[in-house]
């Protein structure tokens, strides 16, 4: 019955008519100006793969719901130019992770925990798997006869089970660190599962990692992207951080793990066998110990993750950063010869990150995403780390997959102005002369009702004599005669480029529609202006950082006339938001009003509040309590934003989700309190059910709407 059920609702011809289903939001806006409403009603473009004869596309857009207060996700299928573009999706329930199977005649795909299939125009729908656990995501070998399931599995290595005659007890016994992540308590953990597929449909199948404690993908984010099938359908590449408690919560070294489907027998390709980790101080960056010796560095210590077998089978590509510990390392292409085992890595001329790849039809050209000057744009490298970059402007891309045979790309791509559409990009043999076309145009009936700002680029010297590039704002009505409300940007990370970003939440467009100028340096810590730049942050949070900030608002003032210096607000999130508690003790009566979201405050309370303890040891240094203390941990606990409230003298509004694992509900609780004891206007708008993120869309609108209220009132 159950089964039943689930049929009727994955597969309903009705559900269409049903007043519960959520689809695209053809709204006519009241005003050409950007809502937080209009900001929901945008469709947001997710995974997409073309047809094997590359003729056809299909892809997944979700549609959100204010009044519903959910998410739903349907599935369209297009030509390869865009045209006879149709919705697939009949079910009122989201239907998600397509992928063409049987040589492009069907669409395989995810609906409520189950894998479907259907003909590419919809019809013929079945259900493939009637899976008693639930599936996540997954991954079909090149032959169609096996199928990787990703499934979660009890986890109770640090969390104990309660007894079974204490149904209804709900404490927790820990007996070790990495209890919690992101925004859950780790009582779950995904595993890889192997299944035969059949004309019958697909079996529950077996745990290639059966009895291993470890999870695969790597959580909070790593998804089907992190497994890897071989050409020939015989070998699995998987990627797995094989450490429990305290071992995991310091460590960022994940490695790629390939299991012959045959023999059953899983090898670790970057380390050799036998190898034994240096031991490590969990209270110390790991900046200076064994585990990161040049030496010990041939071992792949740091984040390896998401395999790709290329086309010939004869190596496999993944992403790989050199250092344990550092979670903001430089994200490198590694090349893995099959048959050698010889490592080599493709883009070393290139002193920036590598953020999503692909292959080459040869077998011998890579396409990937790099971020330099405050733009994603796509290159191309070969076997020999020959780099080019392909594309140009302001604009970022996402993600990158072969259309065809090789002779174009498939992308995602958004910019400041433009939430995510796909593109088509004819490689070119010129440097920077690719060019890209658009193919879906989602949101093109709401943005042609609304007037956008304009986005302007500047550099400026910083107080150390470098080169800083900002990003400049315009209100929706610009008017160069006029004087402005400002709002200086301070992004997160800490090591996340400004680049050409588009964010449902921080939204430059939202801000330039409410009448505010918006400023965003791309201040010492952040990539795309080499690593030299990207690292100086570590180990000094207050220091040229914040004086870049200072940099930036300053020269804004001073030589944009439309900037009103009487009328500047400060605002960011995580980092952001730590900035904006530092800043409001340092600011010399500068700004007006502050906003901060999930932001650290008390960096001594944050060392043992996160979950990922790798992160305060890379960045501190330090435990506060070790007494042989490094120059900068004493710097950073020195400088924290808390012992400086004697310092507050201006309105700030705090930001928090109570679910947010990763910088704890209790520093923006305790910023606010500390304001209010201070006698300093303060808000606190506190979300119980979110993470480090705003996900629902009715606490998306409310943080909108405070957000706005708040500057307004203090900026207006």
């Amino acid at each position: 019955m159950i089964a039943a059920a689930m049929a009727i609702g994955c597969n309903s011809a009705e559900a269409q008519n049903q007043t519960n289903f959520i689809g695209k939001n053809n709204i006519t806006l009241k005003s050409d100006l950007m809502t937080p409403e209009a900001l929901w009603a945008m469709g947001r473009i997710g995974g997409y793969q073309a047809s094997p004869d590359g003729k056809k596309i299909v892809y997944q857009v979700s549609y959100y719901s204010v009044k519903e207060n959910k998410s739903r996700t349907v599935i369209y299928v297009m030509d390869a130019d865009g045209k006879n573009n149709k919705m697939l999706t009949t079910s009122s329930k989201s239907e998600s992770d397509a992928v063409w199977t049987a040589g492009g005649q069907k669409i395989a795909y995810l609906c409520d925990g189950q894998i479907w299939e259907m003909n590419s125009d919809g019809s013929s729908r079945r259900q493939l798997t009637n899976d008693k656990t639930g599936i996540d995501g997954f991954l079909l070998s090149p032959d169609e006869k096996k199928v990787i399931l990703i499934k979660q599995i009890p986890y109770h290595e640090t969390i104990k089970e309660n007894p079974s005659d204490l149904p209804k007890a709900t404490g927790r016994l820990i007996t070790d660190m990495n209890y919690r992540h992101w925004d859950e308590y780790v009582e779950s953990i995904p595993h890889p599962f192997l299944a035969e597929v059949t004309t019958d449909g697909i079996s529950e199948g077996f745990d290639i990692m059966k009895g291993e404690p470890y999870e695969s993908p790597v959580k909070p984010f790593g998804g089907i992207e992190q497994f890897a099938w071989s050409p020939n359908s015989k070998t699995i590449a998987y990627t797995s951080r094989k450490k429990t408690g305290i071992n995991y919560s310091i460590s960022t070294d994940t490695d790629i793990y390939l299991y012959d489907t045959s023999t059953q027998k899983t090898v670790n390709i970057c380390k050799p066998e036998g190898y034994k980790e240096p031991e490590i101080d969990p209270t110390k960056s790991m900046k200076h110990q064994a585990v990161n010796s040049p030496e010990n560095l041939k071992n792949n210590p740091g984040y390896d993750t998401n395999p790709q077998y290329s086309p010939d089978g004869q190596y496999i590509a993944w992403l790989s950063m050199p250092r344990n510990g550092y979670e903001s390392d430089r994200n490198r292409l590694c090349i893995y010869n099959v048959k050698t085992g010889e490592k080599t890595y493709a883009t070393e001329t290139l002193d920036t990150n590598v953020d999503a790849f692909c292959w080459g039809a040869n077998s011998e050209d890579l396409y990937f995403i790099s971020v330099w000057h405050g733009c994603e744009n796509v290159y191309q490298t070969n076997l020999a780390g020959e780099v080019k970059q392909l594309t140009d402007g302001w604009h970022d891309y996402g993600s990158v997959q072969l259309l065809n045979d090789g002779k174009k790309l498939l992308a995602e791509r958004h910019s400041m102005s433009q939430a995510s559409e796909l593109y088509v990009i004819n490689p070119s043999k010129k440097e920077k002369e690719s060019k890209a076309e658009q193919i879906t145009f989602e949101n093109k009936h709401l943005y042609d009702q609304m007037t956008f700002g304009k986005i302007q680029q500047r550099w400026v010297k910083t107080t150390d004599g470098k080169d800083m590039l900002y990003w400049i704002v315009l209100p929706s009505h610009f008017d160069e005669t006029k004087k402005y409300p400002t709002l200086l940007f301070c992004e997160g990370g800490p090591q996340s480029p400004v680049s050409q970003f588009w964010s449902y939440r921080w939204n430059m467009q939202i801000m330039a529609a409410n009448g505010y100028v918006v400023i965003a340096p791309n201040r010492r810590g952040l990539p795309g202006f080499g690593s030299e730049w990207n690292e100086e942050i570590s180990g000094d949070w207050t220091g040229q950082c914040m004086k870049d900030y200072l940099t930036a608002i300053d020269d804004a003032c001073e030589n944009l006339p439309f900037v009103d210096k009487d009328r500047l607000g400060a605002v960011g999130a995580s980092f952001g938001g730590f900035s904006v508690y530092y800043l409001a003790g340092h600011h010399d009566k500068r700004f007006k009003c502050f906003i901060a979201h999930d932001g650290a405050f008390n960096l001594e309370s944050m060392y043992t509040d996160t979950e990922e303890a790798w992160f305060s040891n890379w960045e501190y240094e330090d435990a506060f309590w070790n007494k042989d203390q490094s120059e900068n941990a004493r710097r950073t606990y020195a400088n924290s934003p808390h012992k400086f409230v004697d310092k507050w003298d201006t309105p700030i509004l705090c930001i928090h989700g109570e679910k947010d694992y990763r910088i704890n509900a209790n520093q923006g609780m305790g910023a606010f309190n500390a304001a209010r004891m201070r006698g300093i206007p303060a808000e606190l708008l506190l979300f119980p059910d979110e993470n480090h993120w705003v996900l629902k869309p009715q606490n998306g609108i409310l943080w909108q709407r405070t957000f706005f209220n708040w500057l307004d009132r203090w900026l207006k």
